[in-house]
């Protein structure tokens, strides 16, 4: 991988959390994702499975980890498998882990071989009552792909009908939404790489440049920067392409007076930063363009204080409701009537910001997290309100990820990431 190794001792802490909320007599198995085709012998590049990382740091193809913490044989209780690697394979594809390597990467003692799997689960399946299985239940999922995990689940099921199953989506949600301090290192990495690629775009933009010029120039800066690239699919969007919430061609031209809304994050170790920035084309905020802006940096700025510990995620929104309400109210786009005679299933701000305001960030752009529950110290999240005036041209949003602290303020992950409009209009005007 282009990353620098993680410590094994995060891979190991992550699954000790697992395993304690496990029942008794159970076994928990994470398989890694498949190689997708695309068509003939064309396949997309490898993504691994977010929730085998997380509990190992095995970053290939065709692993399984099993979890089980009651194994009469202490050396069952972790074990992974690993596709077995030769000569010839390292020839044609490249060096995959070895048993001892796989140790290394991940702090699991016991590595078998794939062709071992069936055997060795089959002898533990008969010490088992329950088994647990990584299912999606992601709040915005809408997988229709069959997925390896997916195959296993129906295959253990049909070998195993008397055994007892269990889910280890909630578990994953619990422990995944907080993050560990060599996850925050990661995070902040990942953050680094997109302040440099914003950086560099800024001194390239000007009147007449294409959309994806800037595409490329931070794909440039991320891959130099040990980053495989964009950590979900980036939105570059001037003038009225912003008012396209997942704008995604990035293929118009940026004209003079315009401005670009530009919704870009670099990956690091499979780690997600996700940033949104909104600049002038010719380096220059017109005064209704700024008037604007600054009444979402404001909106950004009190929606960042509501994260603390005990806040709740959807009376969180409503909050920042009320704060865009009011900037939107000063900015003249709602009047009184408007909030007195609005639907409150559909307040009269969501004309202009129809978005949420925050979502967790990790390993998955749109991280796992509880969002029923309180806020929890640790738990990182994006900030990123917008206002949108189709009639004016006119879009921008700003973002920012955070982490929540035991007291006070949330700590920006992006605070060397210009933002402030004065600051922006230096920038791109050195630059010339």
């Amino acid at each position: 991988m282009k990353y620098e190794q993680i410590t094994n001792q995060l891979f190991i802490k992550n699954r000790k959390k697992f395993m304690a909320m496990m029942k008794p007599q159970s076994i928990a198995v994470f398989n890694s994702n498949d190689i997708y085709p695309i068509s003939a012998d064309s396949t997309m590049p490898f993504q691994q499975h977010r929730d085998i990382f997380y509990l190992s740091g095995v970053d290939q193809e065709e692993s399984i980890l099993l979890l089980f913490p009651n194994a009469t044989n202490v050396k069952y209780r972790e074990v992974l498998f690993v596709r077995e690697t030769n000569d010839h394979i390292a020839i044609w594809e490249g060096e995959k882990l070895t048993k001892e390597r796989a140790t290394d990467v991940s702090g699991v003692s016991t590595v078998h071989w794939l062709s071992d799997f069936e055997k060795i689960f089959f002898d533990l399946m008969t010490e088992v009552e329950t088994v647990y299985f990584n299912t999606n239940e992601h709040y915005r999922q809408a997988v229709e792909t069959q997925t390896r995990e997916d195959r296993f689940i129906a295959r253990c099921k049909s070998k195993f009908p008397a055994h007892q199953s269990a889910k280890s989506n909630p578990i994953l949600q619990k422990i995944r939404g907080v993050k560990e301090p060599e996850e925050l290192e990661l995070l902040q990495k990942a953050c680094d790489i997109t302040e440099k690629g914003f950086r560099r775009i800024l001194s390239f933009t000007k009147p007449g440049v294409w959309e994806y010029e800037l595409e490329a120039e931070y794909l440039h800066e991320f891959i130099r920067r040990r980053s495989k690239g964009f950590a979900y699919t980036p939105i570059i969007a001037s003038g009225n392409n912003a008012n396209v919430l997942h704008y995604i061609e990035n293929n118009n031209l940026c004209d003079d007076g315009d401005l670009i809304l530009m919704d870009v994050g670099a990956e690091y170790a499979n780690y997600s930063s996700d940033m949104t920035r909104t600049i002038p084309v010719n380096g220059k905020f017109s005064p209704r363009q700024k008037e604007v802006y600054e009444a979402v940096f404001r909106v950004k700025n009190a929606a960042t204080k509501l994260l603390v510990p005990g806040t709740l995620w959807a009376e969180y929104h409503k909050e920042v409701g009320h704060i865009m309400t009011s900037e939107l109210l000063g900015l003249g786009l709602l009047d009184k009537a408007d909030i007195q005679n609005e639907n409150k299933d559909w307040p009269a701000y969501k004309k202009y910001f129809m978005h949420g305001t925050s979502h967790h960030i990790g390993l998955d752009t749109h991280d796992y997290g509880e969002l029923k529950t309180p806020m929890k110290a640790n738990m990182v999240f994006t900030v990123e309100p917008g206002i949108y005036i189709p009639d004016e041209k006119l879009g921008i949003r700003l973002e920012d990820d955070v982490v929540i602290q035991e007291k006070g303020e949330p700590f920006n992950l992006m605070r060397n990431i210009p933002i402030a409009a004065d600051e922006i209009e230096e920038l791109m005007s050195a630059g010339k």
